[in-house]
């Protein structure tokens, strides 16, 4: 039942946004007398949960703060040098005030809006060039999960690219990190694509290639540049031979060494890989970063995640959007080639602009400074008769230590630093931009030699074949904003030309844009959370890995379910992971025939993708025409027609229709009853938490977004959080990590991300949240989401159609507004709303999800009633402006919904429109003082996939 304000916590007041008076006046709208009535209504009875939560809230927000000090404080603070693709970086603190710490770049949502994303998106065509400078190959995409997701990307990018054999293998390297190899063979697996590992440093012909894979054929080569092992190898041959038998190459790069190594474009690798963190994103304990992908030319159409581009607006000038599309999921569903629908643009746009602020120069001075230190310290070892390997190296050095190793990694421990215990002989070490002379004197002491007392920086001393002669962030970006000054104008001219949650309601349904609250966020940057090695010793890590703990409990007792894996760093990886759970469940009782999955058709396209990478096949379910519900008929029929090869159905409840289908329960036994597993998404747990447990009505797995439920913000398209929870049977089948034992069962499907807890340094967003709220506030967050929305769909109802609906004509925590008779009948268009919502200063509702030619709005617990009533009042009156068209007064055409958005340019220019200006800029409840202007008029997507430019355009591209 529900609680009284008086019940709440105090932060509670904070994070919700209607007032209880402002309760009573939208219930008497929606025609309820509570929350509870509300609620009894909306819910079916069969789910609700018999309990409340048992969470204690936090007794202020300083307590919070207080309580995540001491946890903080459990972790111990090291000089970490164990390298493996996290290192140490200095954030420039002009891009961690006003980038990491900025509502205006962590509030924004993925630029699907593209007119109001231009800031972001600029940032984003940045971090492209920077990729694609750097490795040599001219198309990178917008940012991917981390480097082993990157890489297992690779593989399949490769595999589909190939004209090899279906059973040709894929050759990785032996010198590829640990994690990489990880989470390629997870995604292998249920692919069936063979793995060789093998070492393929002395490889220069086709026969050796061959050779190296067991005589098999190959599709692809997976190396690391540099090798694990720190050696720079001439990689030409290997790829020469690799092209000769029609296979691809995939070089898993360190951006910082491209600075000064021969990048992989130039000695032929096809594709690249690998992570921008040490651009000055924090280690984290693992995360997020902001993985990378870059492609030769030709393979630009089959690359996953998300791609920026050049275009024009409707006069023609240059305009970023998202380009190709068409590879988004929910298009594509079962025929996607990646699951992947989100990316790391917060981190993205950070690695971007530390480039921008140290440009070519400096980001080579700070390579030489890393690389001068590795060669004084390996000069200090070799001197000392210390075994160091030999070779052209960047940052790392491996170390012969017969019978020692323990005892130096110890030592050095022992003197504040951590190195990487390769095996019982031998130490490994990377330093890194932080790396100073009393760090080496501390790792000389431990190795028992002299220290080197001065590093002479210089030019690397490689063969000529290694060493980079070609220029790179050539554009004048990368010149121009070197004072923090221009920096910080730069960065503000950039978020002022976005829309982001400071400057109003985002209503994307399905994607949950509440409220991120400054006193969730505050310890992402506490060092002693962002400066944590993911592989560092158990012990040095107890403050987070409690938290882990914690979280994880607090997420079982809100979900239902036995076990959760915060390993996903995506909810798309969430899904797979779950996916991968349950196929390895039928496995372990002897049903590898069970390899159907059942979706419904009204499911995320994310959903199928998920499914076929998990290696299972799709089989669609209808849903209803009239009530939008799961047709029970249909899946009645499919699951007896798949009876003995069911593996799972997966649903999303309430439903992507944004409905309690009060049939939940009805499919969950028919499904078990056939021997399937059935998986809730749990994009729309925001409707649930406090009043329904997935894991207690009939789910035996979910996946949860903690960047739309549990407030760690959207980043403007990442960063995310996907956990899987599972019931006790699943559990043995949760991701775990080979460099960590602690982070997973022991016969898990294997790493899904390449960290062993994900991104693990924003979880304590998460943790606050729960904290501060408890369960008595998180269960009222719940009744105002629906309240909300129900409010929303009263109000708008008889303007727009609420397509779906539930009893007594409730929906859940969203509705879906129809436009598509409107369209028939006066010819403007979803988009037409969408963009005319720019000009009263609003994010438009999703767009054509989960049906085309509808807007889906979620306003979550967080708006007040004055924005509600605000973007109501909008609506309404751009439904004015329509019934305008309708009516004849005026063409769709030469429309001002036509013409939106209007930019500050546009209104002081010529006019010839058949409408005013001040309609145009300054519509009824537009506030002249307050008003955003979008920085561009409408984009021309199809110009911008027929004339593709992924990389930052010529000034000269924006003069009139």
């Amino acid at each position: 039942m529900s609680t009284t304000s008086a019940d709440l916590p105090a932060f509670a007041g904070r994070h919700i946004g209607p007032r209880d008076e402002d309760i009573a006046t939208m219930l008497s709208v929606v025609g309820r007398t509570s929350l509870d009535d509300l609620l009894d209504a909306a819910v079916p009875d069969g789910i609700r949960a018999l309990d409340a939560l048992d969470i204690e809230p936090a007794a202020s927000e300083a307590a919070v703060v207080a309580e995540l000090r001491e946890v903080a404080a459990r972790n111990r603070r090291v000089t970490s040098m164990i390298g493996l693709g996290y290192y140490g970086t200095h954030t420039p603190a002009v891009i961690a005030r006003n980038v990491l710490e900025n509502p205006a770049w962590y509030t924004a949502y993925t630029p699907y809006q593209p007119e109001i994303s231009q800031g972001r998106l600029e940032a984003l065509l940045n971090f492209q060039t920077v990729v694609s400078d750097l490795t040599g190959l001219p198309i990178a995409g917008a940012s991917l999960l981390d480097e082993a997701t990157a890489a297992a990307e690779a593989m399949t990018l490769m595999r589909r690219s190939s004209k090899a054999p279906a059973q040709a293998v894929l050759l990785v390297d032996t010198e590829v990190f640990p994690q990489t190899l990880g989470v390629v063979r997870t995604r292998a697996v249920p692919l069936q694509i063979p793995v060789v590992v093998a070492d393929l440093a002395g490889v220069t012909s086709a026969e050796g290639l061959r050779d190296a894979a067991g005589g098999a054929e190959v599709f692809g080569v997976l190396v690391q540049y540099p090798a694990m092992e720190g050696v720079l190898h001439d990689l030409s041959a290997l790829t020469a031979a690799a092209h000769e038998v029609g296979a691809l190459v995939t070089a898993s790069a360190d951006l910082l060494a491209l600075t000064l190594a021969t990048p992989p474009g130039e000695w032929g690798a096809d594709v690249a890989v690998g992570t921008s963190q040490r651009f000055g994103v924090a280690m984290g304990f693992g995360g997020p970063h902001a993985g990378y992908m870059s492609v030769r030319p030709g393979l630009e159409r089959t690359m996953p995640g998300r791609l920026v581009g050049v275009s024009v607006d409707a006069v023609g000038a240059p305009a970023y959007r998202l380009a190709l599309q068409t590879r988004e999921q929910h298009i594509r569903r079962e025929k996607a080639t990646s699951n992947i629908c989100t990316a790391q643009v917060l981190l993205a746009v950070m690695a971007s602009m530390y480039a921008v602020y140290h440009g070519p120069a400096g980001l080579r001075a700070i390579a030489l400074g890393v690389h001068a230190h590795a060669e004084a310290l390996r000069g200090a070892l070799r001197d000392g008769g210390v075994d160091v390997l030999e070779g052209p190296i960047f940052d790392t050095l491996r170390v012969k230590v017969p019978g020692r190793a323990r005892e130096v990694v110890d030592a050095a421990l022992a003197a504040g630093v951590n190195l990487w215990l390769h095996d019982a002989d031998t130490v490994q070490l990377s330093v890194d931009e932080t790396t100073g002379l009393v760090d080496l004197h501390r790792v000389a002491k431990a190795f028992g030699v002299v220290s080197p007392d001065q590093v002479d920086i210089a030019p690397p001393q490689w063969d000529e074949s290694l060493v980079r002669t070609s220029d790179y962030l050539t554009h004048p970006v990368f010149s121009t904003h070197h004072s923090e000054t221009s920096m910080l104008r730069y960065l503000r001219r950039l978020s002022d030309r976005d829309f982001a949650l400071d400057r109003g309601m985002i209503p994307l349904g399905s994607c949950t844009m509440k409220l991120n609250a400054t006193t969730e966020m505050v310890a992402v940057t506490w060092p002693e959370f962002a400066e944590v090695h993911p592989f560092a010793p158990h012990e040095q890590t107890r403050g987070i890995r409690g938290l882990v703990d914690q979280l994880s409990g607090w997420l079982c007792d809100i979900t239902g379910y036995d076990a959760v894996s915060l390993q996903p760093n995506a909810g798309s990886q969430g899904e797979l992971a779950g996916l991968l759970a349950i196929a390895a469940y039928h496995r372990s009782r002897g049903d590898d025939e069970r390899t159907v999955c059942l979706i419904p058709a009204s499911a995320h396209g994310t959903n199928a993708a998920s499914a076929v990478m998990a290696g299972l096949k799709v089989v669609v379910v209808k849903t209803d025409p009239i009530t939008g519900n799961v047709d029970m008929d249909d899946l009645k029929a499919k699951v007896e027609a798949h009876r003995e090869t069911l593996a799972a159905i997966m649903v999303t409840y309430p439903s992507t229709h944004g409905v309690f289908e009060d049939t939940i329960t009805d499919l969950c036994a028919m499904v078990h009853d056939a021997g399937g597993q059935v998986y809730v998404d749990g994009a729309n747990l925001n409707a649930l938490v406090g009043v329904a447990r997935p894991g207690k009505f009939g789910a035996d797995v979910s996946h949860l977004n903690l960047h739309k439920t549990f407030c760690i913000p959207h980043g403007g398209g990442g960063p995310g959080v996907g956990p899987v929870g599972v019931r006790a049977h699943l559990a043995p089948h949760l991701p775990n990590h080979p460099l960590d034992e602690l982070a997973g069962p022991t016969d898990g499907v294997g790493p899904v991300s390449a960290a062993p807890y994900g991104s693990a340094s924003i979880l304590p967003i998460s943790w606050a949240y729960v904290r501060l709220m408890g369960g008595a506030g998180l269960r009222r967050a719940t009744e105002v989401a629906v309240l909300n929305a129900n409010y929303v769909a009263a109000r708008l109802r008889e303007h727009y159609p609420v397509l779906y609906s539930g009893t007594d004509g409730l929906v859940a925590h969203e509705c879906i507004l129809d436009l598509r008779g409107i369209t028939k009948d006066t010819g403007v268009s979803v988009d037409d709303v969408a963009k005319r919502l720019i000009d009263y200063g609003f994010h438009a509702p999703t767009m054509s999800f989960p049906v085309a030619g509808t807007l889906m709005v979620e306003p979550t617990e967080s708006e007040d009633l004055a924005e509600l009533d605000r973007f109501c009042d909008t609506m309404i009156q751009i439904r004015r402006e329509i019934d305008e068209v309708g009516s004849g007064a005026v063409a769709a055409a030469d429309s001002v919904l036509r013409g939106a958005p209007h930019t500050a340019e546009a209104i002081a220019g010529d006019w010839d429109h058949g409408y005013d200006r001040r309609t145009a800029a300054f519509p009824e409840g537009v506030d002249p003082t307050s008003k955003y202007w979008p920085p561009v008029r409408r984009i021309d997507g199809a110009y911008g996939d027929r004339h593709l430019v992924c990389s930052c355009p010529p000034p000269e591209a924006f003069e009139e």
